[in-house]
């Protein structure tokens, strides 16, 4: 069965085309909730900011990558992805990965 660290796994490879890093990486990524034995995932995410020009990209291959773990996961039917504005998001939430390779202290 799908589980969070999954999701989480397949979502890293989704980058934000104007950073360059990862939306797990980047804090965008609030929560994942696998429900129905498997069957839905859904994903509450953000993004930068309301006004980021690749934010329906963003949202768009989300989606793509986690519907991936269908090709192994056959009761996988839907994908939810939630994009939410609370909390808003701000450089603390990266990973200490991030930070580092953005040169945040």
């Amino acid at each position: 069965m799908i589980d969070e660290e999954m999701v989480r796994t397949a979502l890293k490879n989704v980058i934000d085309p104007e950073i360059g890093l990862d939306i797990v990486n980047l804090g965008l990524i609030y929560n994942i909730d696998v429900q129905e034995a498997g069957r839905l995932v859904a994903v509450d995410m953000t993004l930068t900011t309301p006004a980021c020009p690749a934010g329906p990209q963003i949202l768009d291959q989300a989606k793509r990558e986690v519907m991936v773990l269908q090709e192994v996961y056959k009761n996988l039917e839907d994908v939810k992805i939630n994009l939410v504005w609370t909390p808003f998001w701000n450089p603390s939430l990266m990973s200490e990965e991030a930070r580092d390779e953005l040169g945040f202290f």
